[in-house]
């Protein structure tokens, strides 16, 4: 299986603070895990729990400006979802992933509870 490790995450607190800082309920990646041949990213939590998520869910389930826009206008966030991959992501700090898509959509960041919620939701 073709993998690649995301840069890992720091599971300490963010900034030397207290633990309450950082995402509530287990919402903070350990390890990070795209793969490719089967078009997933594999996400671990502190709190021992895991998602894997569809690319193409990721790419239909984005929540920048123009992907909302386009929801609420009853449009195709992406066509063809299932045929898209996701090309890189980036921790952006303490907050989530920057994801880039094989469509060429990159913007906006995926919040690790949002992430957490996704996974929680597939069947």
């Amino acid at each position: 299986m073709s993998a690649h490790s995301v840069r890992r995450v720091h599971s300490g607190h963010p900034g030397g603070s207290d633990p309450g800082a950082t995402p509530a309920h287990g919402a903070f990646p350990v390890a990070i895990t795209n793969h490719g041949a089967s078009a997933t990213l594999e996400i671990r939590w502190a709190d021992g729990g895991s998602s894997l998520l569809a690319h193409g869910l990721l790419r239909a389930s984005c929540r920048c400006a123009a992907c909302v826009a386009l929801r609420r206008a009853h449009r195709p966030v992406a066509e063809a979802a299932a045929a898209i991959r996701l090309t890189h992501a980036e921790p952006v700090g303490q907050q989530g992933l920057n994801l880039v898509f094989s469509d060429g959509h990159g913007r906006g960041i995926f919040p690790w509870a949002y992430l957490r919620e996704l996974g929680v939701a597939q069947p």
